[in-house]
């Protein structure tokens, strides 16, 4: 560093200096609004609060992806859901169709070989005090609409809004508590400010998480986001809605104009030309379809079906490939979800009761095939599950808490119950009566259990899926033995979709895993401040313990004191007994006609097969002159 340099000050008179404190106290007024603006900001082409980003600023195109993949082709999949009616993903109304927000695009995005940062999509970079107090988004100026109408601040403003009027209830009251105002400083800059009690590690990937939506179009239909429609609205998307027939099928386009086709962190991606989906009134006709070459790609969900379907001929002589590729994703915390709403569940013995009775190990041998493993955690399959007992650090937030904590939460992290050979197990059945009879449900002569007031133990399995009946009847089965007055409800699409949204069920089967890197998402799954509205807390937990760890985990600075708080979390939830949790496993099981082609290895988080696989035409062709396919 080069010294100051050195100079002399002659002497000044009274009035001179008058004068000079007048000029300076002038300016200071005159520049402060300039000052307010000049504190130290940090500009990037990626954002990572814990860590550094993967890619660098000048990166030719992702890791994982194959840069000269041929652009073209059809990839034809399913949908077991019977119908649709609407292609506004957004609203509560209505049963979207399959891929009805594939048209849309947000202001930064994720990859699939790293955890925790976003890259700029809309935005090509963006600017922030240390403090995170705020974020400036610079739009990329070549991004467009499909209609060919360039975006602008006043777009992102405009959605936003939108969504903070029109969305969700649970989807506002989350990000209304993180996202102060949002304005536009010129066509192609966006601030967003945030509240100064809102996770500082939240606030920047929420505001990069907005979509972004035409306000013109909005404007010129009258088209609301909370009712449905058979139309997309204007995006940006690579794909848009081309055509449709209800109950049958749906297909989108990719767009030759799309205007992020040649950008860094699309290179090699979205590469079929449509995108087909065949819908089936059930998973049995769905499966006939695939092996009739009805449709060309299925992600098979069905150990049943994995182990006993795929023996016709295109699979016996290779022209089907039946693969099982890595998943290294944290699993998806599947379990049969209690609604805690409900009085007669708020009793954690009837829970763990209920939960007993699902054999898991005789499921698994006569049902799965052996496939699957058993979820115990809500971090599942990765560095966030809580095992043993718990670390100093741990018990260091858990012990200021244990007044509120369920017991089991400081000792061993709880484990799903364990059963025999045998459907129903009776070492299981003993317990579970046992819990049922303390907690004031007796058997009567009619050997179905009763409350005081006379009311049986009435559990509804709430399913829209003919699949799971296989699973839960002999679940019900054993319930009804021990005089739990147990029933599988079966009901079609749009009425499970409507009670689901109006939390009318006793259990249903959700998936309620943290997330690679939780932070407010908690707040909308666990938290109590949202319970009462949030969709996406389906068991309707609140607890003054789940959500003090919440706020620590949203307040964490540093990648240990999150992976410690999430820990404890997992402990206290685990304790908490909230749903019996179901099954996983850590490989995608896929099959399709083989004309598609992808990277290899895979990348951890994403199987991809609509965004960075590809197509073969020349394999197509052969299919084809074989008579597999038409």
């Amino acid at each position: 560093m080069k010294p100051a340099p050195t100079r002399t000050i002659a002497p000044v008179s009274n009035t001179s200096m008058q004068a000079f404190w007048g000029l300076l106290v002038a300016s200071v007024l005159l520049f402060s609004p300039l000052l307010a603006f000049a504190e130290t900001t940090i500009k990037s082409h990626a954002y990572s609060y814990f860590g550094t980003p993967k890619y660098g600023p000048d990166f030719a195109y992702l890791d994982y992806v194959n840069p000269d993949a041929p652009k073209g082709g059809e990839i034809v999949i399913s949908s077991s859901a019977g119908t649709f009616d609407s292609f506004n993903p957004f609203a509560r109304k209505g049963v979207p169709g399959a891929l009805a927000s594939s048209n849309v695009e947000r202001l930064m995005t994720s990859t699939a070989d790293e955890v925790g940062t976003d890259y700029g999509l809309l935005a090509e970079s963006l600017e922030y005090p240390e403090d995170e107090s705020w974020v400036i988004f610079t739009l990329r100026p070549e991004a467009r609409f499909v209609d060919g109408t360039p975006v602008t601040a006043d777009d992102v403003v405009f959605t936003h809004n939108l969504f903070m009027e029109q969305g969700l209830v649970s989807f506002r009251e989350g990000v209304s508590r993180i996202i102060a105002n949002v304005e536009a400083l010129d066509t192609h800059k966006v601030k967003f400010t945030f509240h100064a009690d809102s996770s500082v590690r939240d606030r920047i990937g929420q505001a990069g998480a907005t979509p972004v939506l035409s306000k013109a179009w909005f404007e010129k239909t009258g088209a609301r986001l909370d009712e449905s429609r058979l139309e997309q609205a204007v995006a940006t998307g690579p794909y848009a809605l081309d055509s449709y027939k209800i109950n049958q099928s749906i297909v989108y386009k990719r767009n030759p104009d799309y205007w992020g086709a040649d950008l860094p962190i699309n290179i090699g991606r979205w590469n079929f030309d449509t995108i087909r989906i065949e819908y089936f009134a059930d998973a049995n006709a769905a499966m006939e379809g695939f092996s009739s070459g009805s449709y060309t790609f299925r992600v098979e969900n069905s150990s049943k079906e994995w182990a006993t379907s795929y023996d016709f001929p295109a699979v016996k002589n290779g022209k089907v490939i039946k693969a099982e590729l890595h998943d290294g994703n944290q699993a998806s915390g599947q379990g049969f979800v209690f609604n805690l709403r409900r009085e007669k569940f708020q009793d954690i013995r009837v829970r763990e009761a209920i939960g007993l009775m699902f054999n898991f190990k005789w499921s698994n041998e006569a049902l799965f095939y052996g496939i699957y493993e058993r979820v115990n955690s809500f971090a599942e399959n990765s560095y966030l599950e809580a095992t043993g007992l718990p670390s100093p650090e741990e018990l260091a937030l858990l012990e200021p808490l244990s007044e509120a904590l369920p017991e089991g939460a400081l000792g061993e992290a709880i484990m799903a119950p364990t059963s025999g050979d045998k459907q129903f197990d009776r070492r299981n059945a003993r317990k579970a009566s046992l819990l049922l009879e303390e907690a004031g449900w007796s058997v009567g002569d009619d050997g179905m259990r009763r409350n005081a007031d006379g009311k049986t133990l009435k559990v509804e399995f709430l399913t829209y899926s003919p699949t799971f009946d296989r699973v839960i009847t002999p679940y019900v089965e054993n319930l009804r033995k021990i005089g739990v007055d147990a029933v599988l409800n079966r009901v079609d699409t749009s009425q499970f979709v409507d009670r689901r949204y109006a939390f009318d069920y006793d259990i249903i089967t959700d998936s309620l895993a943290f997330g690679n890197e939780p932070g407010s998402n908690l707040d909308q799954a666990f938290g109590s401040t949202e319970a009462a509205v949030s969709v996406f807390n389906s068991p309707g937990v609140a607890d003054p313990a789940v959500d003090a760890l919440i706020e620590i985990i949203r307040n964490a600075n540093t990648k240990d004191e999150l992976v410690v708080a999430t820990k404890a979390l997992d402990r206290v939830m685990r304790a908490m007994r909230i749903m019996v949790p179901q099954w996983y496993k850590n490989k995608h099981t896929v099959a399709y006609y083989d004309q598609f082609e992808h990277p290899d290895p895979l990348p951890p988080y994403d199987l991809g097969y609509l965004d960075f696989w590809w197509f073969n035409a020349e394999k197509a062709e052969k299919l084809k002159a074989d008579g597999v396919l038409r």
